[in-house]
């Protein structure tokens, strides 16, 4: 998404943290540091695999039980993509997991996810697919009582040929 990756951007901009390989969680031992990274790749999350299980619940849960995310008979036989796919909303949802597993963010009284200006649903993730989230920051501005982070967000199922999600996360942090 941006040009940089996390390591090239803790030695060119001293970044304090430790991230030797993109899944280990960056730690920024202050709010400068944030700034510092502005336009560069910070984080890659662990994998985690999207069971027919966290479709079933999600599904509960929005009371979308629409058959291409919770039949997987139908869905071999009648979807396009031959099984159950994941609802795009659960996979965005999972962006607060997969950014407290990549990201430690200095003290704070207060983190406020505060919406998205884009999101975009770029490609199934089919049940069983291990998904990954990869973090950049954006813009940092300064606000009355804090900040507001602009982070961009992509997720990737392992071996697909494009991401399945792109988002533009706007999150506040009072300090």
């Amino acid at each position: 998404m941006l040009p940089r990756s996390s390591i090239a951007a803790q030695e060119q901009l001293k970044l304090p943290g430790k991230a030797p390989e993109m899944t280990a969680q960056f730690v920024f031992e202050d709010w400068a540091a944030l700034e510092r990274a502005v336009g560069t790749e910070i984080a890659r999350s662990p994998w985690i695999t999207i069971t027919q299980g966290m479709i079933d619940e999600f599904a509960e849960l929005t009371g979308d039980r629409q058959w291409i995310h919770v039949d997987p008979v139908r869905a071999k036989r009648e979807s396009p993509f031959g099984n159950t796919v994941a609802h795009g909303f659960l996979t965005l949802s999972l962006l607060s997991q997969l950014s407290a597993k990549s990201l430690a963010l200095p003290p704070a009284k207060l983190r406020i996810n505060y919406g998205f200006d884009r999101v975009r649903f770029i490609s199934p993730v089919l049940v069983d697919s291990e998904i990954q989230a990869t973090f950049s920051a954006m813009d940092v501005q300064h606000t009355a009582d804090g900040l507001q982070v602009t982070w961009g967000v992509e997720v990737r199922a392992r071996d697909a040929a494009k991401p399945a999600l792109a988002a533009t996360w706007l999150s506040r942090i009072v300090l």
